[in-house]
């Protein structure tokens, strides 16, 4: 391709994909600290030495009484402010998402906390999907694969013209436009390897509901396929009898999420139990245990598929979340590098559009730059 081409694809790829991006680095900047905020906004939960938690059998118990009528779907464990569990309850089993109630108590005591921050979940739910659900996480996947384009091409386009000045050299006798794309160049390519790392983790996770419906027909299909055809289990054993043989299936693990008999994680025939590790590393990654609903006896203990294994070790990547509070604040500043990246850009489309002298194509750029 030549460089006349490189600049359009550089030029489109970037402008369809902005403004979506802009939106994206503006709410990222708050997730990045939303453990923290958190942590800052719940009270803290009363852990007396040697203090144990309520069997999980009282906590579903008062859950429940604060549900009626509703049926019992998962059971969450909230690691980012620990000694929280999060029941969630809906109308039935299969209800798709965004119906629940969830109600969060306190492990130790079984009090109701309060819920998650309302702005922060709003916050979440437009960086995740536009408030549109699928359809919306699938556009903001596109829009990632664009700012993977957009930062590639603008490389190839940018690099023979920038090797001819020193690292940090800006064009300060330059016009107005100029000097902005000095900038944009510059942060460009401070701010390229993480905006490839965000963007493509990004992309990664935009998947997650159709990655686990595949591993829905995959590897949960397997595991519970000599128990096709029979009925769900109406009178299961209770939930935590099922954590239990999970919790001796994987010593040293923690509970992630459990799923009752007939939800979408699980089957009609068993409990399925997501545990997690205890190192950095570990933490990240989920483990699926079956246990038979009817016996509460081990059924399976699956290793994860590597693509949600990458999913998973996605995730945290994706905020900054692997070396603590130093790394979220080098990602917030990268964050905020990235907004002025885009914003620059969308200022040198609109001047060169408005009347501006600017780039009509390869061509019109110096071919030595003072």
């Amino acid at each position: 391709m030549s460089l006349k081409h490189w600049l359009w694809l550089h030029r489109w790829s970037s402008l369809v994909c902005t403004l979506f991006l802009l939106l994206l680095c503006l709410t990222g900047l708050p997730l990045v600290f939303q453990e923290e905020i958190e942590h800052a906004l719940q009270p803290a939960i009363d852990q007396s030495p040697g203090a144990e938690p309520l069997p999980l059998e009282r906590l579903v118990a008062l859950g429940q009484a604060r549900a009626p009528g509703l049926v019992l779907r998962y059971l969450i464990w909230d690691h980012r402010v620990p000694g929280r569990i999060k029941l969630n309850f809906d109308q039935a089993l299969d209800t798709p998402r965004g119906n629940s109630r969830i109600f969060t108590l306190d492990a130790y005591s079984g009090a109701q906390l309060p819920d998650d921050n309302a702005l922060l979940e709003f916050i979440l739910d437009l960086h995740t999907d536009l408030l549109a659900g699928l359809p919306g996480s699938l556009l903001l996947g596109f829009m990632g694969l664009l700012l993977a384009v957009s930062l590639v091409s603008g490389c190839v386009v940018y690099a023979p013209f920038m090797r001819r000045l020193g690292f940090a050299e800006m064009h300060r006798h330059r016009n107005a436009r100029i000097r902005w794309l000095g900038w944009h160049n510059l942060l460009g390519i401070v701010s390229l390897v993480w905006l490839l790392v965000v963007g493509l983790t990004g992309v990664l996770n935009t998947l997650a509901i159709p990655l686990f419906q595949h591993w829905q027909s995959d590897q949960l299909a397997q595991l519970v396929a000599p128990y096709r055809g029979q009925p769900r289990v109406a009178d299961p054993v209770p939930p935590g009898v099922a954590l239990r043989v999970a919790a001796q299936a994987l010593p040293g693990s923690q509970p992630e999420f459990l799923a009752m008999p007939g939800t979408f994680f699980s089957s009609p025939q068993h409990y399925a139990v997501f545990m997690r590790g205890r190192t950095p590393l570990t933490s990240e990654i989920l483990q699926p245990v079956l246990v038979e609903a009817r016996s509460g006896k081990l059924s399976a203990v699956a290793e994860p598929r590597w693509y949600i294994v990458a999913l998973e070790l996605s995730r945290p990547l994706h905020f900054g979340n692997y070396g603590g509070l130093p790394l979220k604040l080098i990602w917030a500043a990268f964050d905020i590098v990235a907004i002025v990246v885009l914003g620059s850009g969308v200022y040198l489309w609109l001047a060169r559009h408005g009347g501006k002298r600017g780039l009509r194509g390869v061509g019109n750029l110096p071919p030595r730059l003072p």
